[in-house]
């Protein structure tokens, strides 16, 4: 697709207006979640690539034909597809992760519905092309150099940046898949205390939906191997971000932040334009060496704030980054954990009073501590365990006060099952998967792609 043209950015209030349009009436919140799953071959569990007849690229053109959505290239290859009627899109992550980005929608009933919709379309033609998908933080058998690289131009600057500034910051890019959910927010008031809430319970979610205990073909020693990626990334642009807890917490001290952070590109016709480690402040003035004398545009600042990768990102809306990838069910669990701790103004007040005197060291530590520890991380005189399972119920709280119901009458607290499980066993979806691999599996780290493969699990 053509570049639209984009007005040009001459200052930083601006910059902060753009982040603030996103200020909306609570009748006007909306919930977009999205999801990435591994593509593998059923017959021998190799990662999908892009070229061939039975590859990704392949897909993504029989998906464009059956749906007419809109397909946005990268040069000359499909990268993407776009509803150009109810929002959504599908696009690949560097190692060919599949993502569904969702379409705002008002209930998780309804997001439930897409999900499904979209593996059933999906079934259609990976049933003949010997495709499945795994729903997985981590890829657990593959090593860098097995998966193939998707033809996406951004990777090629952001892969030799990620090796300088971090140690596993390709395998976030190649190896690594979440669902999150992007949330909205009424004012700048609202945003502060959801933020907040969100960033000190990150480690919560990613302890309920810790999903990676396994690389190259055996157990790694942790829980969430993700999240311990995302500590040894980029640290300029990553982290708990405990400058959002101080006074003055505002879009623009977001800004501010965003500012600081490191560019990686800018997209001139078409083309990426490598600017690994420049200063978008330095292109607020006209001085970024790559382009001399020129402003920055609107769709310029959209990238940048997208390469930004914290554990709740702002841009007009929230976006919840901590959880791993998961199957089925916890494409649905995530949103309702989160719509129902920040979408009721009584379950936030009981959230916020939950981590409010929390310092940032103890926050910190949560974070560092919870990819190895998942639940049992301790906390104060007991374990992250009493900080979910309170948690978890007062997001049961403030989804039964939003009353959504679908056509059975059941309200949204139907997707909690999968977190009530994991509260009621006391494991989560990481140690249920070495409990299978050092029982039922012997050792065979090939069942997870026979046993958890997702598309034959849509409705």
């Amino acid at each position: 697709m053509a570049d639209k043209p984009s007005p040009t950015i001459e200052s930083k209030s601006q910059l902060i207006e753009a982040i603030s349009r996103g200020n909306k009436p609570k009748s006007d919140w909306r919930i977009g979640t999205e999801h990435e799953k591994f593509t593998f071959y059923r017959d021998d569990h190799r990662p999908v690539p892009y070229e061939g007849e039975n590859g990704i690229g392949a897909l993504l053109d029989k998906v464009q034909a059956e749906t007419a959505w809109l397909p946005y290239y990268d040069r000359d290859k499909v990268i993407g597809l776009n509803n150009p009627l109810g929002g959504g899109a599908i696009s690949l992550e560097p190692g060919g992760q599949f993502e569904l980005s969702g379409a705002p929608l008002e209930t998780i009933h309804q997001t439930c519905t897409e999900a499904n919709e979209h593996l059933k379309l999906l079934r259609k033609f990976t049933e003949p092309m010997g495709i499945d998908f795994l729903g997985i933080g981590v890829t657990p058998t593959w090593t860098l150099g097995d998966i193939p690289l998707m033809p996406k131009s951004r990777y090629g600057i952001m892969k030799p940046y990620m090796e300088k500034v971090g140690t596993l910051g390709t395998s976030m890019m190649f190896r690594s898949a979440t669902v999150q959910v992007n949330l909205d927010f009424a004012s700048e008031a609202d945003m502060v205390r959801k933020m907040r809430v969100s960033l000190a319970l990150q480690p919560v979610a990613t302890a309920l939906f810790a999903n990676s205990p396994f690389l190259d073909g055996k157990p790694n020693g942790l829980l969430s191997f993700r999240s311990h990626i995302w500590l040894n990334t980029d640290k300029d642009r990553t982290g708990m971000l405990p400058f959002a807890f101080e006074d003055g917490m505002s879009f623009e001290r977001y800004v501010d932040y965003a500012l600081d952070v490191p560019m990686y590109f800018v997209i001139r016709n078409g083309e990426y334009i490598n600017c690994a480690g420049e200063s978008f402040r330095a292109f607020l003035d006209g001085k970024l060496p790559q382009l001399p004398g020129e402003l920055p545009t609107a769709r310029d600042w959209e990238d940048h704030l997208s390469t930004l990768f914290p554990e709740v990102r702002m841009k007009q809306f929230l976006e919840m980054r901590g959880a791993d990838g998961a199957p089925w069910q916890g494409i649905c669990a995530l949103p309702a954990f989160w719509v129902g701790l920040l979408y009721d103004e009584t379950a936030l007040d009981a959230a916020w009073d939950l981590v409010k005197d929390w310092t940032e060291e103890e926050r910190q530590a949560l974070r560092n501590d919870v990819p190895r520890l998942a639940l049992k991380t301790p906390f104060r005189n007991g374990t992250l365990f009493d900080i979910a399972k309170q948690a978890l119920a007062i997001a049961r709280s403030g989804l039964k006060a939003r009353n959504k119901l679908n056509w059975e009458g059941a309200d949204e607290t139907v997707f909690l099952k999968p977190l009530d499980y994991t509260i009621e066993t006391g494991k989560t979806p990481a140690e249920r998967l070495l409990d299978l691999y050092h029982g039922e599996w012997s050792g065979d780290l090939n069942r997870v792609f026979s046993d958890y493969g997702m598309a034959r699990h849509a409705a």
